[in-house]
């Protein structure tokens, strides 16, 4: 047993892990468990307040004009950019595939399935939370830096109200225009290489991805849309509005909104597909 100098016993090395150990449950697990109910409980105010500003006709609607064209005109570019790739490289790989199995004729469908359910909507919703949440996380931590965030409370200015619900707002909106914007990219991107780099034929293209792309898939990709597009802007304005500690705070907020959100994307998307496939289940392909 150690003392220290003012007669107290010194902890041994079990006490001290065992202390670290509390103390990451505290900075971690349990701090990200804090977060992640403020930001429910942010999403379901805003949700609320969009109602009821819609309803009343207090919807702020030049912020939501101005944050809406803000995002089209950061993220359109990337998400377009992205989008020709990644939908050519699934076109590629499934044509493979369907060729080595010797059901070329379905490369279209396979290619459509993929692009639609999930190549779409994840490719705007990733492009959305590097380029657009980051953007929003930054502008909404500066403010609260420079204290104006406070200012607006003393006045009696509801922050989630003034500027969340139109964020919000324009995200899901943006989200929907960019996920339909993929989805066309995709489709062309598969068939100009199924066609032309694969030696494919076009009319049986079009005609397996037309049987096996339904209505209902574009229904789940502009599902997937506006819950993607709410999880970007409330998770970015949550990040932003908790800012502390001056301009590296703000990094640091950019930071955490950027990698949160990118892993509700990822969880809620698994989530998303698996309850499709088990309330739609396909019984053929």
């Amino acid at each position: 047993m150690h003392t220290i100098e003012d007669g107290r016993r010194a902890p041994s090395a079990t006490e001290e892990i065992a202390g670290w150990f509390r103390g990451y449950l505290d900075r971690h697990p349990v701090a990200a468990l804090e977060t992640l109910g403020r930001q429910l409980l942010m999403g379901a105010r805003a949700i609320r307040y969009l109602v009821q500003d819609l309803v009343r006709g207090r919807f702020p609607v030049g912020e939501f004009i101005q944050q809406a064209a803000f995002m089209v005109k950061t993220s359109w570019i990337p998400t377009v950019a992205v989008a020709l790739p990644v939908s050519a490289t699934l076109s590629i790989q499934f044509g493979l595939l369907a060729g080595q199995m010797g059901a070329a004729s379905l490369a279209g469908a396979a290619s459509g399935l993929a692009v639609i359910r999930q190549s779409a909507p994840m490719v705007t919703a990733i492009l959305l939370a590097a380029a657009v949440g980051s953007a929003i996380c930054a502008d909404l931590g500066a403010r609260t830096i420079r204290d104006e965030i406070a200012a607006l409370e003393v006045m009696g200015v509801s922050v989630l109200r003034r500027l969340v619900v139109p964020r919000m707002a324009a995200g899901i909106v943006v989200a929907v225009a960019l996920t339909g914007l993929s989805c066309f990219i995709g489709f062309l991107a598969g068939y100009l290489f199924n066609v032309y780099a694969q030696d494919g034929t076009p009319g049986s293209f079009m005609a397996t991805f037309s049987s096996f792309a339904t209505a209902s898939d574009l229904y789940l990709a502009m599902v997937k849309a506006v819950v993607f597009g709410m999880i970007v802007t409330v998770v970015a304005c949550e990040k932003g509005l908790a800012t502390k500690g001056g301009p590296g705070g703000v990094a640091n907020s950019v930071n955490a909104a950027v990698v949160a959100s990118m892993i509700l994307l990822m969880v809620v998307n698994v989530g998303f597909t698996e309850m499709y496939t088990i309330l739609f289940p396909r019984t053929t392909l």
